[in-house]
């Protein structure tokens, strides 16, 4: 049996389908390509019949023909970020014990003593590339797993999350439907390759469409703008923390150049912005300089993506839209009953694209999935007007002061609107009498020395505009937050700045207005 993206591919052999550092590349070279690449691998085998496969390759031509070929030798395949040190590979490398690793040689170095130690070879994809012997290629079922794609970490221990190819379809053609996919779409790549926003909702979104995907070798926000000054890209998805950046150059940049760049991205069909929450400043300030309404969605590596505001039709600041085709949720209380809308509960979710497995961490496994076949997020939500809003993670952006359940977003949310401050992030720092104490990290605007921005200028600005129990106590202005590969913000390291501060701000007092105090909880 071939695989669907295959077939799919073999009908625009003749027409350009990635663009790369490496070149331009056609859907036929791509299926040339990545066959040789399945032979090298297979070495004269029948069938690698779910062997892992790392690869260690920059965003490109050769990663896709590096994905597919264990993916056509029926392998199942690791991206590695070629962000991350050699003692993060390591890791990966313990757990999923590959029977090698594809790497390009400008990165050999950053894994080239943790394979040794493992005795895991190495190939480096110029031998790999090289057209060498063919064979007759497995047929690999869609049922078979395609991809282990490691958890982002921001709330535990990394976990392989597996992915079969028909998970993989499924989530593909649930976003074509939506965001309305066609060969004539030409879409920007920068997001890494080694998680689901870069690999199913961009690049292989793409491949499966027949359309163009342009691939950048890095972020850089000048480079962008001129990019989609051009006005031939229709599609671009990124985290908010780009868009921030973008926002950034631009008020930076002269008159004509703001000019100019800002009549390029009106061209383009969609905006996506997604892998963090968007926040509300950034979203109409884009659309102020743009002309385009960022559509935000929602999703997770287990999952791919679950919901989307409309292709079509209203966008609300602050909603992630309703579930898309195919997928089934439902928010539901401690007890896994389902809550009524209006009232906040824990997503749930089941459908083709969901995964099946943690790798190797069935205890895990059998915890993340409830009796009846629904995967428990672990994400809060409610339902406002046919539409969800994200409320925050239950361990991380759910904090529980006096007995009152805060959503760590929302304060960011006003936090973000004060105009000195370009980012914050908010967290739960343990106090034995209330439970979480609300704390906000908050990146200054500008270079000033000393910053414009104080923590009791912040704490008046949140004090008219939230309820006192959600004001923060402890504000922290630093240079920038700590962020994982995706750019989302690394809570855990963010509660460190605070437990570590030398001098941290002094505690409010049971009279401040914004202390719990002040103002009972309900419960």
């Amino acid at each position: 049996m071939t695989l669907a993206l295959v077939d799919r591919l073999d009908r625009v052999r003749h027409r350009t389908v990635l663009t790369a550092p490496e070149g331009r590349w056609t859907g036929g070279e791509l299926l040339d390509t990545s066959e040789t690449v399945a032979n090298r691998l297979l070495a004269g085998r029948d069938d690698l019949a779910g062997e892992r496969v790392c690869f260690l390759v920059p965003p490109g031509s050769t990663y896709a023909a590096v994905q597919w070929g264990v993916w056509r030798a029926g392998g199942l395949g690791v991206p590695l970020a070629v962000s991350h040190p050699e003692a993060e590979h390591a890791r990966v490398l313990d757990d999923a014990r590959p029977e090698a690793v594809v790497v390009h040689p400008t990165l050999t170095d950053r894994i080239r003593s943790a394979a040794r130690e493992r005795r895991v070879p190495l190939l480096e994809t110029p031998a790999l590339l090289h057209t060498g012997p063919r064979g007759v290629l497995p047929d690999v079922d869609e049922s078979r797993p395609a991809l282990v794609l490691y958890t982002s970490g921001t709330t535990g221990r990394p976990k392989g999350v597996v992915l079969s190819h028909a998970n993989l379809r499924a989530q593909v053609e649930a976003l074509t439907e939506a965001w309305g996919w066609s060969a004539d779409d030409h879409i920007l790549l920068h997001l890494p390759l080694h998680h689901v926003h870069g690999i199913v909702n961009v690049l292989t979104s793409a491949l499966w469409n027949g359309a163009h995907c342009e691939v950048l070798p890095r972020f850089d926000a000048e480079d962008v703008w001129a990019r989609l000054a051009r006005g031939d890209v229709t599609l671009y998805m990124a985290v908010p923390t780009v868009y921030r950046r973008l926002l950034d150059a631009w008020d930076a940049a002269e008159p004509r150049t703001r000019e100019r760049w800002s009549e390029g991205p009106r061209t383009c069909r969609l905006m996506v912005s997604g892998s963090a929450a968007l926040p509300v400043p950034t979203l109409e300030r884009w659309e102020a300089i743009t002309g385009q309404r960022l559509l935000e969605r929602y999703g997770m590596t287990e999952i791919g993506m679950a919901l989307s505001n409309p292709l079509r039709g209203e966008r609300r600041a602050g909603s992630v839209g309703t579930p898309l085709p195919g997928v089934e949720l439902r928010l539901v209380d401690a007890d896994e009953r389902p809550v009524p809308d209006g009232e906040p509960g824990q997503i749930l979710v089941r459908g083709a694209g969901v995964f099946a497995s943690y790798w190797e961490r069935p205890e895990e496994t059998a915890a993340a999935f409830s009796s009846d076949g629904w995967f428990r997020t672990g994400d809060l939500a409610l339902v406002e007007d046919g539409a969800y809003r994200i409320l925050g993670r239950e361990s991380v952006d759910i904090l529980k002061s006096g007995g009152e359940k805060i959503s760590a977003l929302e304060i960011e949310d006003v936090l973000r609107g004060h105009e000195d401050v370009a980012d914050c992030a908010v967290v739960g720092i343990p106090d034995e009498a209330w439970g979480d104490r609300v704390c906000a990290a908050v990146v200054a605007r500008g270079a000033d020395e000393p910053p414009v921005v104080t923590p009791e200028a912040l704490r008046a600005f949140a004090r008219e505009r939230l309820a006192p129990y959600k004001v923060p106590k402890d504000v922290l202005v630093v240079d920038d937050l700590p962020r994982n590969a995706m750019g989302k913000v690394a809570k855990p390291r963010v509660r460190t700045l605070f437990t570590e501060a030398a001098t941290p701000a002094t505690p409010a007092s049971s009279t401040d207005p914004g202390s719990p105090e002040a103002e009972p909880p309900p419960e």
